[in-house]
C-alpha cells in the first residue's frame, strides 16, 4: 500500500497545497494522500489563533469529492507539540509491514530537518519526497542534507534520488508553481480584499462564516 503524508498548518489551505498533492499522488502512484494539520507547530508561531480544529474542518472541505485525499486528525489528539516522528511512527504501526509510507514536504522544510526531532529515524521509516519548483536544479551533494546522517546515502544512477542505507530514498520532485500562500490569503482577508480563486469556494465562505483573519473594522 503506497500512502503519501502531507502535514501542514494548512492556516488555511489553499490550491497551491491542493494542486501539488494531487501531482505528487499522480507522479508517485499512491492510493492515497493523508493531510494532517499540525496542533502545535514545533518550529514557528501560528498566526491567526485558528484552532487545529478549524485548520482540520478547511481540510475536510477543500478535498471534499476528491476519493484519493483524506484528512487525520492524529496531531490533534496528541497533546503537546507535534512532531513528524511520533506521526510517522503511529501510520507504520498502524498499517503495518505492507505500508509503503512516503512524507511529502516542501525544500525548506527539508532544509531545515536537522532540526527536527529524531531526524535520523525518520529517513529509516519513511520515504521522502520534496517538492520544489520549477527550474530548480536536483542538488545531489552532500550538502543538502544534515552532515550527520550524508555517510548514510547514496546516489542513484538516474539522479532522481537520494537512496539511504536501509533502502528508503528521497526523491526531489518538481510541481506546479502557483503563487499561493496562506501567509497571503491572510494578509489579503485583513485588508478587506477578495480570496476568491486563491482556494476552494467552501473554505472561502467557512473562513467568512467564522470571520477568520480579519483586522479589526473589516
Amino acid at each position: 500500500m503506497r500512502i503519501g503524508i502531507f502535514g501542514g498548518t494548512f492556516n488555511p489551505i489553499h490550491s497551491g497545497h491542493l494542486r501539488a498533492a494531487e501531482e505528487i499522488r499522480d507522479q508517485f502512484n499512491l492510493k492515497r494522500i493523508i493531510f494532517i494539520a499540525a496542533a502545535v507547530p514545533p518550529h514557528k508561531a501560528l498566526e491567526g489563533g485558528i484552532s487545529g480544529e478549524h485548520r482540520m474542518e478547511m481540510v475536510r472541505l477543500a478535498i471534499s469529492g476528491n476519493p484519493h485525499f483524506s484528512v487525520s486528525d492524529i496531531e490533534l489528539k496528541r497533546p503537546g507539540k507535534s512532531y513528524s516522528i511520533g506521526t510517522i511512527q503511529f501510520f507504520r504501526q498502524r498499517y503495518g509491514s505492507d505500508l509503503d509510507l512516503f512524507f511529502i514536504l516542501g525544500m525548506d522544510a527539508f532544509l531545515e530537518i536537522g532540526t527536527w526531532k529524531s531526524f535520523q529515524e525518520l529517513f529509516s521509516l519513511c520515504h521522502f519526497i520534496v517538492m520544489t519548483r520549477p527550474g530548480f536544479d536536483k542538488p545531489f551533494s552532500a550538502t543538502i542534507l544534515p552532515p550527520e546522517i550524508a555517510d548514510a546515502f547514496a546516489y542513484d544512477e538516474g539522479g532522481t534520488r537520494l537512496i539511504h542505507r536501509d533502502g528508503c530514498s528521497v526523491h526531489f520532485q518538481g510541481v506546479t508553481f502557483l503563487d499561493i500562500s496562506s501567509t497571503k490569503i491572510r494578509e489579503e482577508i485583513s485588508k478587506g480584499r477578495s480570496i476568491r480563486y486563491l482556494l476552494p469556494r467552501e473554505v472561502e465562505r467557512y473562513i467568512k462564516r467564522h470571520h477568520f483573519y480579519r483586522a479589526k473594522g473589516n
